[in-house]
């Protein structure tokens, strides 16, 4: 299983600004290796956020987006002792969820 999320949720009024950094390697299917052979893609197709359970976020991602991608959203109506959850899948079937609480 890939590393945890680094997620953090801070509440400013009514609003909360969610950061998160996501630990993969995000290969796009067009480098090549040291002997030549191209490196198989391996990215991140989907990400979604929940707010204590309701879908607060959902994002489509290919090929294109940089290793270890950071995310960063804002959530109305969130308050200190929240939960926000965060889960990706890539296209090689992997995925990850983790959460953290508003502060």
């Amino acid at each position: 299983m890939a590393d945890p999320m680094r997620i953090r949720a801070q509440a400013a009024g009514d609003k909360t600004t969610v950061r998160v950094l996501m630990a993969h390697e995000m290969e796009s299917g067009q480098r090549k290796d040291a002997a030549g052979k191209i490196v198989p893609a391996w990215y991140i197709q989907e990400v979604t956020a929940t707010h204590n359970g309701k879908p607060v976020l959902t994002a489509e991602w290919g090929p294109a987006v940089s290793k270890n991608p950071f995310l960063q959203f804002v959530v109305k109506g969130a308050k200190a002792g929240d939960k926000i959850a965060v889960t990706w899948k890539d296209n090689k079937g992997e995925s990850r969820s983790d959460e953290a609480t508003v502060s």
